[in-house]
Formats: structure tokens, sequence, C-alpha cells
């Protein structure tokens, strides 16, 4: 099925490279890990160039500072300074890659955070997830990385749950580090241990955990920021192992991803060329549309699914438990959600956001899709619509014609639901309000209200927790902040 689609902006223009571009619009560069020296190094010593030999140079550039004070005292009275770096939370992580973010008894929430000015440094935020506590959704403390400025994007916890990773979308801008991690064993004490990037790609946004302690990692962009992307491997002492593919074609530019090991299967979403969002570089965003399947473990690229009516495929996941593979994945400006047959590289529309009810008539198509979440059982999805203001959930038990269930919870017009993690036990949603603004150096423009929610989920609704409601803007002494990863513990 094809219909027209409203806001659909895919030029096909050349690019400058982000950290030439960051020049251009007045984000000065710094010498974050030695200049991109790859080498481990403690507090403020990035220089040491350590080359562990895993192909292509590819360094580890750990920055091992540890935050102690950001000034992100919050005003909900929980001690006189929540900046200090010792008094924190644990993450979440994928165990399969369903959204499983903790363990049976959660009752700490994390949430990775900016501040919306870009001077105070990016910090984890703390927050108080026991249902039964007085302080129930309120923040606790905050822990600082060493630099600021670096869009703070997705985290996941380790297979074991004992690290934090996360990701800055932007730190190419200032020529910094862009995966960050946190000693989460000590489940509110976190201590963030440093930082790492990548020789041959930056833009960092997601994480997949691996078994043995590492983590997949999707970097958008090349190492300039432009196209041609790669997933790093990274292993449990957060050393670079290798990037793939070694030789990334121009629209490899990789966002979601999801595996099945047991499968031998993984898939990524390429979503856009990060050069194309900035404002030195001329011409329109340049979305893509297309699903990677690989062989998870050969981590080779196996066929590419493009998908023409789904620009803006920011997000898939594999269906939980489908012994077929198939995956699932939406178009962020067409609101058309897609069953793909990752063994034949086909694809199938299975629902159209602009059928749900209540609709919320927006600019974009569908309200504008965002992240989506698979619980355990593999018959249902969880998705966010930006614009609607919407978080809906959908019967995917024909996994070729998906129907609502139940009312979508409303968060109100442009609010700006985006990312959303659900609960080890799956009986709660957390949703934070913000996917990104460049403000003045960039063409994205997708603030949100910064607010964080809790949803509690059936096997058939949804409903707002009204005894949780965090406000980003007011919640720190510095000023408003913008959540984006989050996790619970």
């Amino acid at each position: 099925m094809t219909r027209s689609i409203r806001w659909r902006s895919i030029a096909g223009n050349g690019f400058v490279c982000v950290l030439c571009a960051a020049t251009l619009v007045g984000l000065t560069p710094t010498a974050s890990a030695g200049d991109h020296g790859h080498g481990h190094s403690g507090g403020d010593d990035h220089g040491h160039g350590d080359d562990h030999g895993h192909g292509d140079d590819h360094g580890h550039g750990d920055d091992h500072g540890h935050g102690d004070d950001h000034g992100h005292g919050d005003d909900h009275g929980h001690g006189d300074d929540h900046g200090h770096g010792d008094d924190g939370g644990g993450c979440h992580g994928d165990d399969d890659d369903d959204d499983d973010h903790g363990g049976d008894d959660e009752t700490t929430l994390y949430v990775w955070t900016s501040d919306q000015a870009r001077i105070a440094k990016d910090f984890l935020a703390v927050i108080d997830f026991d249902e039964h506590s007085s302080t129930y959704g309120q923040v606790l403390t905050t822990v600082s990385v060493d630099t600021s400025g670096n869009e703070a994007h997705h985290c996941h916890l380790s297979a074991d749950k004992d690290t934090l990773a996360c990701g800055g979308l932007l730190s190419l801008l200032k020529g910094q580090n862009d995966m960050f991690f946190f000693d989460v064993s000590d489940a509110r004490h976190p201590v963030y241990t440093g930082s790492v990037h990548a020789p041959n790609s930056a833009i960092t946004d997601d994480f997949f955990p691996l078994d043995n302690g590492g983590f997949l990692v999707t970097n958008m962009g090349s190492a300039t920021g432009g196209p041609g992307g790669r997933v790093v491997e990274l292993d449990s002492d957060h050393h670079v192992v290798a990037e793939y593919p070694s030789a990334p074609d121009t629209g490899f530019n990789p966002h979601g991803i999801s595996a099945d090991p047991s499968l031998n299967l993984m898939v990524t979403s390429d979503f856009v060329n990060p050069a194309s969002t900035l404002n030195a570089v001329p011409g329109d965003m340049e979305f893509r549309h297309s699903i990677r399947v690989w062989d998870f473990n050969a981590r080779t690229i196996l066929r590419t699914v493009d998908i023409p009516d789904a620009p803006g495929t920011m997000d898939t996941k594999l269906i939980a438990g489908d012994s077929q593979g198939r995956a699932i994945t939406g178009g962020m400006f067409s609101g058309l959600v897609f069953t793909v047959d990752t063994a034949t590289g086909t694809y199938t529309q299975s629902f159209d956001c602009d059928d749900i009810v209540p609709h919320v008539e927006t600019d974009i198509d569908g309200g504008m899709l965002q992240l989506i979440t698979m619980p355990k059982d593999g018959n249902r999805l969880i998705f966010a619509l930006f614009q609607a203001g919407q978080v809906g959930m959908l019967d995917i038990t024909d996994r070729y014609h998906f129907t609502q269930l139940g009312d979508p919870v409303d968060l109100g017009f442009n609010s700006g639901p985006h990312n959303h993690v659900l609960t080890e036990d799956q009986k709660r949603l957390v949703v934070s309000d913000y996917f990104l603004d460049e403000d003045d150096f960039g063409k994205v423009h997708f603030d949100g209200d910064h607010k964080v929610h809790v949803i509690d989920v059936t096997d058939d609704s949804m409903t707002l927790d009204p005894g949780f409601g965090l406000d980003f803007n007011t919640a720190f002494s510095t000023g408003p902040a913008r959540p984006h990863g989050m996790a619970v513990k």
C-alpha cells in the first residue's frame, strides 16, 4: 500500500564533516582524549594512545574522571547537593532486546540527561522508583561525566547489570568521547568510570548488551559524522574490538538495533545522515528508510531491506519468540508500521498510526512515530507518537495485521514522548518527553516538554500513574535539563 506522505524531506545532498561544521556554527572542538587519541587515561591525562591490536587502530580513550560536582542540586529536598557523583543509581539494559531494563525488585530509575544550556556537565539522574517510598518519583542524586554538550542519548545495562553504558549523540561537535560508562553494581551509588570513542565512526545512538559483558553500539555516522556509520563492538573492559562493516555504503546510518543470538540474527535500522541535520550543511535532511539484516555471529550484513514508505526508520525490534525471526519497524514521517521478513528481505505494512483512536491531527502523518518497545510475550508492541503526545499499544498476534489495544495514554499535544522502557515484570513503562533539539546550530527541533512519566501496563491497557510526575525543567538548580536515556534497576 502506498499513500501520499505529509512532510517527506529526503534530499540527496552532499555533506560537510560534522567536526568541520561545528566550527562553522560556533561550537569549538575540545581536545578530549588526547585529540581523539585512543589510550586509557585517568582524570585529565588523555595521551597514552595504546593500540590494542583490534584492527584499524581501535583505541580506547578512557577518561576516568568521576564528575564530582556538576551543580545539579534538585528542588525536591533529598539532600543539599545532588551533584557529587557518589550517591547515585544504576541503569537499565536489554537482555534480549525486549526492553527489560532491570531486576525483579526495581526501585531505582536512571535518566541520562543533558543540561539544556549545554554548559553544565551531562549527568545521570538517580530517581526513587519504589512505589511504596515516601519519596517516590523524586530525584535522589546525580552523577556527572567529565564533559558537557554531548547530547545525552540512549543508555543500557550490561548483561550482568553491573555496568551502565551511555551515548553522547553530538559529542563529535566538541571533539569529545561519545561512549560513557558507570559502575552500577551498587545500585544507588553509581561511579562514573570513564569514556571511549571509536576511530572510524561517531554519533552514538543505541546499545545492545553482549553475554560476555561487552556491547554492540550503533554509531550513526562516520568518523566525521557523515554517511557510512558503523556498529561498534566493545569488550567487557570497554575496549573497541572492531567496527562493522569495515567498508559501509553511504546509506548505512544505523540507529536502532535488535538481536537474537539463538537465531544468529541481528537487525539495525538506518535513520538519517547526521551531518545533514546541521545548519552548516545546505539542503534538506537526508532521512533513510532501510533495515539491515545481519549474521549475528559473523557480524556481517546479509541483506538490506529498503522500505520507501517508511522515511526515517528510527527503530526496529525482532519479534520476541518468533521462530521465523521477523522484525518490526516504522517510518517516523509516515506513521506506517511494517513487518519485515528477515529471511526473504520482504516487508508488509501491518499498521497505520493515522488509524489510532482517538485520532490527533498533526503536521506529520501518524503523529510522528518514535521508538518501539517489544514486551516479552511477543504479542504486543508499545509505541510513542511525539507530536500527537500519545503512548499506545498494539496487538501483533497476527504478524501482518496489527490492531489497537485499549486507548492510548494522552500526555498532551506535542508533549514529545520519545523513549520508553518496560520494567522486568512488564507492569510499568517509563517514558521521557524529549527527542533532540539542535538549538541554533541545527535543523532538528523536537524538544518535548522535558517530563518523565510512568505508565501502568496490563495485557490490554495502559494507564498513567498519577503518583509519578517529574519535570526536568525545574528539578535541578542549574536550570532546565533534557531527559533522554532511561533505565530501572
